[in-house]
């Protein structure tokens, strides 16, 4: 058809422009079929879809949207993140590269790394003709024993909002549409179809909101995701206030919602509340049920054109009208070379007493790999659930440690002690520590979508394997490998100690590479790692977690913990974590000085207005190069903040024996709000008249630095 025949096909025109000429030309049935998936066949062998054990491969996948040629309408091809390119449209899903967890990615406090990720993930989507990525998730791990934290940022809202902004600037830099999830307040697993989260709006706006608040302000997303429970007693796919009150009038939000997988709730209500697109079907968005809504006069032919013009206009946006999306496939090779290299960014060292680390081959004899064979002879991919990534290739501990030693020229003997579950042959794994040079104990923890775990502690008696082994030989180093943080009963009897999170497929080489020294720590814990699960927000409380039926046959959670939650909790109760917030050594040491805090025009109010300078010398003591992160956290003086919030960070390189500056910038007018609380009444962030106090270091309990900050 010629250009004149369909004028949306004119690029000189807006993609708004293009997305309403289409949508008027369009017939009801055709803008039915356009208002959810085309999943027809997902489950052949009748399996319950809320059992969190379910074998995903067993499915038939069709994530997409149908085209309707005679429109030029392409097929809108959806794959779900954020752990890479996961399980996408297509039986089964491709293969992609498996990259460590966006938990592990937050460790790093690094954006410039954030945003190659998001660009990765971007570019293998265009290479399997992929459309957009159901990522980044921009929940908070609110509890320790979240069954999707693997798949989220963090417990502190800045530091999420810092990153997603990032990752989406990445995937949508290759034309691809990114969706920040779970919209909102999804932070927990168990019965997630059914609970409701009660919140305070101050407590919303300035935690679990403010990540989605930077993403779509600072990083433009394309799309939402909404969430699967009840937020202050409505659905997430049927809360006006949440997908058009704040995400539209108040955020001024130009994309388009997507439901989570089968959380559409309704049809007239959903699409009146500002849902858009149903997924994975059309379950409430058919025929039958649109006409009924029309006829009935509780949904209007112009609130269904406006969920087609949202969602085309992204589509004309990233030029998915206009350009083929051809199936190159992946540059394998690629693809692992980043993956190594970010696998081993996200390694946090925690313990380094005696100085083992980094190992050096000449001194470090036979090497001995011991663990259950989930750990110590397999990668850690990402967790279980829709964002599993089926890997290009797999380096599981004994490849990787083996390539990384011969790339060293390096020709030690290493070997695997694979401990049975049920640790019958422990005794035996006790004495081959005892006569190996040097020990690898390998742990960790598979988290997944859809369960949260039952307690901290490790599964399959590791808590055991760890006390048995960990004073069998003095050079032994821990490495934990998961996507939650666990307790450590037997932290006292180790004294090298790793965390490395879901590794992805470059598992062995990345750990390999860490542990002799080709790359020097310098991640921070994303969480804090409390000493015992009682020094939780949510422990003893079940309100809060798991919540409770207070009637109408569902669990109630209520966030009664307000602002207190993840380190601001363990400050606010005066409780010592094992690990707090933002921790995290070095092969290198270092030391922060000459702390310099300049305010300009520092203005208060529902207007605040002026930026504060911070600079730091960051000084590298020790023999090896690295990077240190230099944290911001503000005390701020209205009635009932929490102790401290981060405000802003710093990663800094720096050359043995050298020094270099840290800078960082608070923006009082940015979308984090840094001196900003809630406001009811105002319905949006003000700063309050008065002093506040920064406090600067490299973590939430180390600042050593401070300066007060005036606001008029």
């Amino acid at each position: 058809m010629t250009e004149n025949n369909q004028p949306w096909m004119d690029t000189s025109k807006s993609p708004r422009e293009r997305a309403a000429l289409l949508v008027a030309e369009m017939t009801l049935e055709q803008k039915v079929d356009q208002l959810g998936g085309a999943m027809k066949t997902i489950n052949p062998y009748n399996l319950d879809m809320t059992d969190p054990d379910l074998d995903l491969n067993q499915l038939e996948v069709w994530r997409h949207a149908e085209p309707i040629e005679e429109l030029n309408i392409p097929r809108l091809n959806i794959t779900n993140g954020p752990v890479g390119v996961g399980m996408g449209d297509g039986t089964p899903s491709p293969a992609a590269t498996a990259l460590p967890a966006t938990l592990g990615l937050a460790a790093t406090f690094d954006p410039g790394l954030a945003r190659r990720y998001g660009e990765h993930m971007g570019l293998e989507m265009k290479a399997l003709g992929q459309h957009l990525l159901e990522a980044p998730g921009m929940c908070l791990a609110r509890i320790t024993l979240g069954g999707r934290n693997f798949e989220y940022f963090s417990e502190d809202p800045y530091l999420s909002g810092v990153m997603g902004v990032e990752v989406t600037r990445g995937v949508q830099s290759q034309n691809i549409i990114a969706m920040a999830k779970h919209f909102a307040l999804n932070d927990e697993e168990r019965e997630r179809f059914r609970y409701d989260v009660k919140a305070d709006e101050y407590v919303m706006r300035e935690l679990y909101l403010l990540p989605f608040e930077m993403t779509v302000k600072d990083g433009e997303v394309a799309s939402v995701m909404s969430s699967y429970q009840r937020l202050n007693g409505t659905y997430g796919t049927e809360n006006y206030w949440l997908l058009t009150t704040v995400l539209r009038d108040q955020w001024g939000f130009e994309g388009y919602v997507q439901s989570d997988f089968w959380s559409t709730r309704s049809t007239a209500q959903s699409l009146n509340a500002g849902l858009d697109h149903e997924m994975p079907d059309h379950n409430w968005m058919n025929m039958e049920n649109i006409e009924h809504a029309l006829d009935q006069r509780i949904l209007e032919m112009k609130t269904i054109d406006r969920a087609l013009i949202r969602r085309y206009t992204q589509m004309f946006r990233m030029g998915q009208f206009d350009n083929e999306s051809p199936v190159t496939g992946i540059d394998v090779e690629r693809g692992a070379t980043f993956a190594r290299e970010a696998a081993a960014e996200v390694i946090v060292l925690l313990k380094n007493e005696w100085g083992l680390l980094p190992l050096k081959p000449e001194t470090s004899g036979k090497i001995l790999i011991v663990g259950i064979d989930d750990f110590a002879n397999n990668i850690c991919n990402c967790g279980g659930g829709s964002s599993q990534v089926i890997p290009t290739k797999e380096v599981p501990p004994l490849e990787g440690m083996t390539d990384v030693l011969s790339e060293l020229g390096a020709d030690n003997e290493v070997e695997v002690f694979t401990v049975a579950d049920d640790m019958s042959n422990l005794a035996e794994a006790r004495a081959a520590a005892q006569a190996a040079d040097t020990v690898v104990i390998m742990a960790g923890l598979v988290t997944t979508e859809g369960a949260d775990q039952e307690d901290m502690n490790l599964p399959k008696r590791q808590n055991e394997l760890i006390d048995a082994l960990a004073d069998a030989n003095p050079r032994t180093v821990t490495v934990l490998k998961d996507g939650d943080p666990v307790l450590m009963p037997w932290v006292d009897k180790t004294h090298t100690l790793l965390e490395c999170f879901n590794q992805g497929q470059e598992d062995g080489h990345a750990v390999a590479d860490t542990l002799f020294g080709r790359h020097n720590p310098s991640a921070k814990l994303p969480m804090s790692y409390p000493a015992s699960e009682s020094d939780t927000c949510y422990a003893g409380n079940e309100s809060r977690y798991p919540g409770v039926d207070e009637g109408a046959g569902y669990p109630v959670m209520r966030y009664s913990e307000n602002l207190n939650m993840g380190y601001r909790w363990h400050q606010s109760q005066d409780i010592a974590p094992l690990f707090p917030f933002g921790y995290g050594l070095s092969y290198s040491s270092f030391e922060l000085s000459d702390l310099a805090v300049e305010g300009r025009n520092l203005v208060g109010g529902a207007d605040a207005d002026g930026k504060v300078e911070i600079t730091a010398t960051v000084a590298n003591t020790g023999e090896y190069d690295g990077s240190e992160v230099v944290q911001a956290y503000l005390e701020i003086p209205v009635k009932g903040q929490p102790p401290r919030r981060l405000v802003g960070f710093a990663k800094v390189h720096v050359a043995a024996g050298q020094s270099a500056e840290a800078r960082i910038v608070l923006d009082l007018a940015a979308a984090s709000h840094p001196f900003g609380v809630w406001d009811a009444n105002e319905q949006s962030f003000v700063v309050k008249p008065g002093t506040y106090t920064l406090h600067i270091g490299t973590s939430s309990d180390d600042t050593p630095l401070s300066a007060e900050v005036a606001v008029g």
